[in-house]
């Protein structure tokens, strides 16, 4: 079993940055894919990003490609969402979550692990 904790929402006005960390303990984050997901208000937890177990592939859903960037340090046990360029619809709580599927995953129901999330709010 492995447990994450999330770490660096906050608020921030539209066009500005947040880098969110989520550190892993209890097991190796190298042996899990990972991946960020997030939930506003009455609406359904969305995939944003994942990464392969060695950092090698990456996925992104499009509303943030080119403004948020996933990346991985196996030797910190931590997995990493750069945040640039952001809307007010980027609005929500932030989940970072690990997968043992062999492929890169997008569905909730395919991660084995979630954190706690962290709450980012951009204001317009």
């Amino acid at each position: 079993q492995v447990q994450l904790v999330e770490s660096g929402g906050g608020l921030v006005q539209a066009g500005g940055s947040l880098r969110l960390s989520c550190e892993a303990s209890g097991r190796k984050l190298s042996d899990y894919n990972m991946g960020w997901f997030r939930q506003a208000p009455a609406k359904e937890r969305e995939f944003v990003a994942a990464i392969s177990w060695i950092g090698g592939s990456t996925y992104y859903v499009d509303s943030v490609k080119g403004r948020f960037t996933i990346s991985r340090d196996n030797a910190k046990n931590t997995v990493y969402l750069q945040m640039n360029i952001l809307k007010p619809d980027d609005t929500a709580v932030y989940y970072c979550a690990a997968s043992r599927f062999i492929q890169l995953a997008t569905l909730p129901s395919q991660y084995d692990f979630w954190g706690q999330g962290t709450q980012v709010t951009v204001s317009s």
